[in-house]
């Protein structure tokens, strides 16, 4: 695996400042049921890091204190957490928001038979990857197979309700571009894919998220094998728009790793640049979410470096889709 963080000082990305802090994103793990080529967690099945019930402790307690609203759950596949439906039904009864980054297929794993009918059960708004519509691109970029299962997984969450007008129970999509590129236009790409999986799957679901590869781990390793790293990221700084500095996620999200400790962004996390309180000692290394409670970090200094283009490029790109037009 190639490392890109000594190579993401090229450009230098503008400084950010932390606004209110909204949402929790908890990654409860990296081992998956899938090893995509996307995948900027390096996930996969023979990962074994995964979030210990201590720790699940612990984010309920700083959800608590800190009246956060939302709590966004990822992985790896988080589903495979033995304390992922404890997490997400006690942060329920705390009246917390529970989004689930589901890779559609984990439905059909052994011992996940009920997993559709659970997330139904305590609301959860699912966001689902599907990176295209059609069966080629998906199973080129996540394996063989992998198609079919996530529409049999879509039509399971269809017949729960999810997607369905006035059910509540949201269900959206992300796509991710094949390659070294930007995503096209969300609002145009969203019609397609309403237009083809409704036609020839009978799929509903509510919205389409583009989000741009991230030029770290496995997919950024692969952009050095290929000799491209270094026209992506050309082609990410020249696609910058300052209009969406104010947009990206890391201006009101926290994220928290397998083992506790705290970083700007999901992205900052796999290349293990941690958050930086302001006025901590010097040469300390990372903050773990039980010291943040009762502390505020508006107007912190956030952590960036080249990479962070990639959410600024074009019409932008967040953990919830596009930024701008």
């Amino acid at each position: 695996m190639h490392a890109t963080l000594p190579l993401m000082r090229r450009f230098g990305f503008p400084a950010l400042r932390r606004a209110r802090l909204e949402t929790l994103q908890v990654n409860l793990g990296y081992r998956c049921n899938q090893s995509c080529l996307h995948c900027h967690v390096n996930a996969g099945p023979t990962r074994r890091e995964e979030m210990a019930r201590d720790t699940v402790a612990d984010v309920l307690v700083f959800l608590s204190v800190a009246k956060i609203r939302k709590l966004d759950i990822t992985g790896g596949a988080p589903e495979l957490n033995a304390n992922f439906r404890e997490l997400v039904r006690r942060a329920r009864e705390l009246g917390v928001q529970v989004i689930d980054r589901c890779n559609l297929t984990i439905l059909e794993e052994p011992g996940q038979e009920d997993l559709a009918q659970f997330l139904a059960g305590e609301r959860v708004e699912i966001i689902a990857s599907l990176p295209c519509y059609t069966q080629e691109l998906v199973d080129r970029q996540r394996g063989a197979g992998v198609y079919e299962r996530s529409i049999r997984g879509l039509r399971k969450l269809n017949a729960l309700g999810y997607g369905a007008p006035g059910s509540g129970l949201e269900l959206n999509l992300v796509y991710n571009p094949q390659g070294p590129t930007l995503p096209p236009p969300q609002e145009q790409l969203e019609a397609d894919y309403r237009r083809v999986l409704g036609e020839q799957h009978g799929v509903l679901f509510n919205r389409l998220f583009t989000l741009a590869n991230m030029p770290i781990q496995r997919f950024g390793s692969m952009l050095i094998s290929k000799g491209q790293f270094n026209s992506y990221m050309a082609l990410l700084h020249g696609a910058h728009r300052d209009e969406n500095l104010e947009g990206v996620m890391c201006r009101t999200l926290l994220s928290v790793d397998w083992q506790g400790y705290v970083y700007d962004c999901d992205f900052n996390q796999m290349l293990d640049l941690p958050l930086r309180m302001e006025g901590a000692a010097h040469g300390r290394k990372r903050t773990h979410l039980g010291e943040l409670i009762g502390r505020e970090l508006q107007g912190n200094p956030i952590a960036v470096r080249d990479h962070c283009y990639g959410c600024t490029a074009g019409q932008g790109s967040s953990c919830g889709g596009a930024l701008g037009g």
